[in-house]
């Protein structure tokens, strides 16, 4: 989600006021476009020849357009292609003089002028062109790896947002959809992967390969896929579907959780969106390596994931990389309706892309393993998107992209957990049928086509026969996050009224006069039916039957912090343990970051976390845990004020530690399996001297039995024993990783090497970052984890590396990435720093994350200069 200035697009909008027939709808006709409209593609012939030693590969393309209106040029996208030659026919078959090719690298376009007009009309528009193959994910790249046959380099594609065009010269703009036929000559002994079904494979004379593909449905570029590699492919039905896992050889058995997963939620979505998947075949494809950018990629058919967040290795994944697999297919694959099938118009509505697969992909975990009680795991995301959201940097969810640098940056939580969040708020007000009925007729009427926000609106708004409109644009059009303030309670002949007051809960701007938000609201007392009402024009009343405690935003499906009187609040506290677990780990993250701005005492978390029985559920644990950590990381550097607070935390997370203990028990709860993992974690980053001897003991005992660490807690205890190594344990750590010949064990092992608490041994993971060794992928992911612990540090070296730090970082991460290392910094000066940085290297325009970050670091060092001594004074009355 980020890009370097180098490649920015600063061309002003060139959204047209008159229709043209190129774009069949409102939604296309008014998209943003950095193109002229005078032609549109409407098929892509693309032939590819890599040469993965080289690192370049030569190109083919022949586009069938359509001239719209007289034109001498042509304008489309290229990045960092050389080009050979282009010729151009129209319907006929009359060959025009071939033109003059201008690139512009600065605006990433290449513009072919012809010495006399073009008239409107169909043509073809044939291309010879050269390109390179990266090593990092960004077009065409390579994945070095090891195996245990030596070392092996696979081929991939990742052209979102704005990469196909330094693969293929093309309308690369999602409102451009097109069909495309692909072929590729490849290595004889190699597996060609892309979007569609191989329709022909030949052999050449030379000893390689001809793969074509057979054509692809009408899609946009950035979803278009190729991939190349000694893989194995493991297939099973789902309906008329082909559903597959590539891995590289020998990884296969890996991947079977997820093929197995895959067919059951296939099954599903073609249930709930009432369209069957429409392609003939549906891979995931594992590939080695990582990117500060993404986890994985929804091309139509080909969907690509790095390892560690689809395959399930038995000598090191955990319950919570199982959870992490199920739900990152189910996010791909939501995609390939709403955003394959259905694609945005333009980059301002990638939210109807994100938000809705995430909020898909939890409702169908919750659905499809209800064991796992992940409908839990919606408080915690909404929480993230309102700690980003309650900053003045925040954005809306629908939001106003002009550059290629802009939509990098729409890609973080706001579009995807606040977006969630409002879908989830929604549904609940319409209800699950009408949301259904909307949504499938939605994804009916524009099929194969583009939309904007409101195309969804409307026919929910239809569907449900209720006003959804203006709530649906109160937040999506507009920043921030509503705050609902509940006055005291009145009980008059057995009913109870609340007085409820919408402000703004924001955390940098505490003289902000509040925006106005039609908020959704669900009121409950003990033992009754939750009552409804919208909280317009800033105020409303509510009654709700008994007198008995009463809890705002039940079931926290509002997108809204809930602000109690003291005396309410104390009211909670005291029946907190009785509450249902999903509005414990609400009211625990409300007052949490209510407390942290000085809105309620910041000690009420600690008691909450007090009122919590060891027998809890393990995510209120987990949040607690969590919450723990948050603490103890702002007393960083105050000696007995922080151990102070050690004693206090580790005290409650012990019992419960003991009560799930080391080893899991038979049949006990996938949350406990989790549970189990965040403890040993936390209890590890409070210096619990005896959770830090366990788990090296376990460590040594591990050298001559295997049993010594199970599986499960693989990566959890050698964290431990990385984050307090020596120098003697890190050089362990370091020669089991140059060893190592599986690519996820690998890449867990240097990010270790990153994680020590001594500066001494993170400054030589930082050298070690820079060099071959880790793998062309590892090392920006090095750097970050230094910086969890080490911001400053990491920082530094990283501003002060920063030409070689470029090469290791994809391009669409880089304004974004040296920002996000110094967020941890409790240091005023980083602020300058940081601010240097953008003024520096980030146009202005594309400055958002580091000004985020910067808003971030200043809140940090407030809440650590005024909250803290409301702790110190809570924790010594204990």
């Amino acid at each position: 989600m980020r890009c370097i200035r180098t490649a920015s697009l600063t061309l002003a909008l060139l959204a047209s006021a008159a229709f043209l027939p190129a774009f069949a709808s409102a939604a296309t006709e008014n998209a943003t476009t950095q193109l002229p409209r005078t032609v549109r593609p409407t098929h892509y012939d693309i032939a590819l020849t890599p040469n993965a030693r080289a690192l370049t590969f030569a190109g083919k393309v022949s586009i069938t357009l359509e001239v719209l209106q007289s034109t001498p040029a042509i304008t489309l996208n290229a990045f960092e292609l050389t080009f050979q030659s282009a010729r151009l026919t129209d319907a006929s078959n009359t060959k025009y003089t071939a033109p003059k090719i201008q690139v512009n690298d600065a605006d990433q376009t290449a513009t072919f002028t012809f010495d006399k007009s073009l008239a409107p009309g169909s043509y073809k528009l044939a291309i010879e062109y050269r390109g390179k193959i990266g090593t990092q994910a960004n077009g065409l790249f390579a994945i070095d790896y090891d195996t245990v046959a030596g070392g092996k380099r696979a081929l991939y594609t990742q052209f979102e947002n704005s990469d196909a065009r330094r693969v293929i010269p093309s309308w690369d703009e999602p409102a451009y959809k097109a069909t495309f036929t692909l072929e590729a000559t490849v290595p004889a002994a190699e597996m060609a992967i892309s979007n569609m079904p191989i329709a022909q494979r030949s052999a050449l004379p030379d000893g390689r390969s001809l793969v074509r593909f057979a054509q692809s449905p009408k899609m946009s570029t950035y979803l278009l896929f190729f991939g190349l590699g000694e893989f194995d492919r493991a297939t099973a039905r789902a309906g008329a579907t082909e559903v597959g896992v590539v891995t590289q050889k020998g990884s296969a058995p890996q991947g079977a959780f997820v093929l197995q997963s895959a067919q059951a939620i296939l099954s599903e979505y073609n249930n709930y969106f009432a369209i069957p998947y429409p392609l003939p075949k549906l891979d995931n494809i594992a590939s080695p390596g990582g990117s500060q950018f993404f986890s994985a990629m929804e091309n139509w058919g080909a969907i690509y994931t790095f390892e560690s967040s689809i395959l399930l290795n038995p000598a090191i994944s955990t319950q919570a990389d199982k959870q992490r697999a199920f739900s990152v297919a189910a996010h791909e694959m939501a995609h390939q309706w709403f955003g394959d099938l259905v694609t945005m118009s333009w980059w301002d509505d990638l939210w109807l892309n994100e938000g809705f697969a995430t909020w898909m992909a939890g409702r169908t975990t919750t659905l499809m393993h209800p064991e796992w009680n992940t409908a839990l795991a919606a408080v915690p995301e909404r929480d993230g998107a309102m700690i980003r959201d309650s900053l003045a940097t925040t954005h809306p969810v629908v939001q106003h992209v002009q550059t290629v640098e802009q939509a990098s940056q729409a890609f973080d939580s706001i579009t995807y957990e606040k977006g969630a969040a409002v879908i989830r708020m929604l549904e609940g007000y319409v209800g699950a049928d009408a949301w259904r009925a909307g949504v499938r007729q939605y994804l009916k009427n524009h099929a194969y086509a583009n939309t904007v926000s409101d195309d969804l609106w409307r026919e929910i708004e239809t569907a449900a026969k209720k006003p959804v409109l203006d709530i649906a644009h109160d937040f999506t059009l507009l920043p921030g996050v509503p705050m609902i303030t509940v006055g005291e309670p009145t009980c008059v002949d057995g009913k109870t009224t609340l007085q409820l007051t919408q402000g703004e809960f924001t955390r940098d701007q505490p003289t902000k006069k509040p925006l106005r938000w039609r908020v959704p609201v669900i009121v409950q007392s003990q033992g009754n039916a939750a009552q409804r009402t919208v909280v317009a024009d800033g105020k409303a009343a509510i009654t709700t039957l008994g007198c008995g405690l009463v809890i705002v935003n039940a079931g926290q499906s509002g997108y809204y912090r809930t602000l109690y009187t003291p005396r309410h609040f104390d009211t909670i506290k005291a029946s907190f343990a009785a509450l249902a677990a999903i509005d414990q780990l609400g009211l625990l993250t409300d007052s949490w970051s209510l407390g942290l701005n000085g809105q309620q005492p910041t000690s009420d978390v600690l008691d909450l976390a007090a009122a919590t029985p060891v027998q809890a559920d393990p995510q209120l644990w987990g949040t607690i845990a969590g919450v723990f950590d948050s603490i103890n990381d702002l007393y960083t550097d105050t000696g007995a004020r922080q151990e102070a607070f050690r004693k206090f935390a580790i005290a409650k997370l012990t019992p419960v530690l003991a009560r799930v203990g080391w080893n899991a028990q038979p049949g006990e709860l996938d949350t406990i399996a989790i549970l189990r993992s965040e403890l040993i974690r936390t209890l590890s980053a409070l210096d619990d001297h005896v959770v830090i001897a366990e788990a090296r003991r376990r460590y040594a005992a591990s050298k001559t039995d295997a049993a010594a660490i199970p599986a499960a807690l693989r990566k959890t205890i050698l964290g431990v024993v990385a984050r307090h190594a020596d120098a003697a344990t890190w050089d362990q750590l370091h020669a089991a990783a140059l060893q190592e010949k599986t690519p996820l064990i690998k890449d867990n092992l240097y990010s270790l090497l990153s994680s020590t608490q001594d500066e001494s041994l993170a400054r030589r993971a930082l050298d070690l970052s820079l060099t071959a060794e880790p793998g062309a992928t590892n090392s920006a992911q090095m750097i970050s984890v230094v910086a969890a612990l080490h911001p400053d540090l990491a920082f530094d070296f990283a501003i002060a590396h920063m030409d070689a730090v470029n090469s290791k970082v994809d391009v669409t991460s880089r304004s974004g990435y040296y920002p996000s290392l110094a967020a941890g910094s409790l240091d005023a000066a980083m602020i300058r720093k940081v601010n240097s940085y953008a003024e520096a290297n980030l146009a202005e325009s594309s400055r958002r994350d580091a000004q985020t970050e910067v808003a971030r670091i200043a809140y940090r060092i407030k809440v650590r200069n005024e909250r803290l001594p409301e702790i110190d004074t809570w924790l010594a009355g204990k």
